[in-house]
């Protein structure tokens, strides 16, 4: 697991954390955006897509072949970011809690 944070002033405003694994569908690794937060006064300026940004670089980097995430379906605020910098996927997650 790995982590980048956002600071301002000396302040920690923004972190993403993000997993590399491995697929057998391509021969890079893919890349699970796991968290992203930035600090309620930061939404809406830019930080969310520089920490998603460096999670791209890094990927990119390090030879992977996709960074992907899940969100929420009433996190609107945050689709509009995504789907000006991702494409959406046609799957639907399932799942079973353990």
């Amino acid at each position: 697991m790995h982590c980048a944070v956002a600071e301002q002033d000396g302040m920690l405003v923004g972190m993403v954390h993000y997993i590399f694994h491995r697929s057998c569908w391509t021969a890079g690794d893919y890349v699970y955006l796991q968290d992203l937060f930035a600090s309620p006064e930061q939404r809406g300026k830019g930080m969310g897509r520089a920490l998603i940004d460096y999670v791209y670089a890094t990927a990119e980097a390090k030879g992977a072949s996709r960074v992907h995430w899940l969100t929420h379906e009433t996190n609107t605020d945050a689709m509009h970011l995504y789907d000006k910098i991702a494409d959406k996927s046609s799957f639907v997650q399932h799942r079973k809690l353990i």
